[in-house]
């Protein structure tokens, strides 16, 4: 079983619960999922499974798509509504506000994540630290976000479309939101519409795999674990090249029938493989210093003369 269900998850769930209930129905133990959800939140979280899991981390490379809502008024130590309550002001804001403080968020900027976040200190995640009463700065981190769209301002919550780069903190955009306009805001709800190329009305909720894998349908359901890098151009090897990659050596050869607008590969650019009769390999990594396609990620399937 390698490939990837998109599932949608429910509000309060980790998504290392969701990962080990999906274990346990699959009967597999090579699981991960691709992008944390927080537990209020809810929406597309990719499960991987077996050779999926070793191509998990391209999932977010195309970004990710959220509405949220977010109150003003009200600050909380999560920057969400699972925080204490650390400041409140009167909200009289017009949506014309909003709308005139959103371009400034937009763009490659620095974010802070929220102190109480998953991010790992000392290898443990920084909200254990922030819950023992330890004081903790995190350093801000380069994020992108592509749009912010509102969709409704009811005073004092505004609902939010948001697209962004993977890394970015809505937390963190509810709370800087709050901060420019005056009186303070916390992420009130999420949910994630969009992670990679996987949307909601792609997503199965954990009851419909369940039964998905128990009368079969789970196969219809399961995506190709290249399914998180076809946007990426792609190579079929003959026998000789399938068997270097398999003993990591670099590969060199030029492209064929890749039409006029062929452009040549970049320094790291990765390309996907595939061998003469279909099964995805792996990924080859760029070198340019060698000019030659090295091996970057290889996945264990079976040699052309095993095959069927």
């Amino acid at each position: 079983m390698d490939g990837i269900f998109p599932i949608k998850k429910a509000a309060g769930m980790t998504s290392h619960d969701v990962v080990a209930r999906v274990r346990r129905l699959a009967r597999q133990k090579s699981v991960g999922h691709a992008g944390t959800l927080d537990p209020a939140a809810t929406g597309v979280l990719p499960i991987c499974l077996g050779q999926a899991t070793r191509v998990a981390e391209y999932l977010s490379e195309s970004g990710k798509a959220y509405h949220a809502t977010i109150r003003f008024g009200v600050e909380t130590d999560t920057y969400d509504a699972e925080g204490s309550i650390v400041g409140q002001a009167p909200v009289a804001l017009a949506e014309r506000d909003i709308v005139a403080a959103l371009p400034t968020f937009l763009g490659e900027q620095m974010q802070r994540p929220p102190a109480y976040s998953a991010i790992k200190r000392g290898g443990q995640p920084v909200y254990k630290l922030a819950r023992a009463g330890e004081m903790v700065e995190m350093e801000p981190r380069p994020v992108v976000i592509y749009a912010l769209r509102v969709v409704s301002w009811d005073a004092p919550d505004l609902a939010l479309d948001v697209e962004c780069g993977k890394g970015t903190y809505i937390r963190s955009l509810a709370h800087d939101l709050g901060a420019r306009l005056g009186p303070g805001a916390h992420l009130a709800a999420l949910v994630r519409t969009r992670s990679g190329p996987f949307t909601l009305d792609q997503c199965l909720t954990l009851e419909a795999l369940e039964v998905a894998l128990a009368d079969g349908g789970w196969r219809e359901r399961l995506y190709a674990p290249d399914e998180a890098l076809l946007e990426r151009r792609a190579a079929i090897l003959g026998e000789r090249d399938e068997a270097r990659m398999r003993n990591g050596q670099p590969l060199r050869f030029t492209a064929r029938d890749a039409g006029d607008g062929w452009q040549p590969p970049v320094e790291g650019e990765l390309l996907r493989a595939y061998s003469v009769d279909g099964r995805f390999l792996g990924i080859l990594r760029w070198n340019a210093a060698g000019a030659a396609w090295q091996p970057h990620k290889v996945l264990q399937v079976a040699p052309v003369e095993d095959a069927g």
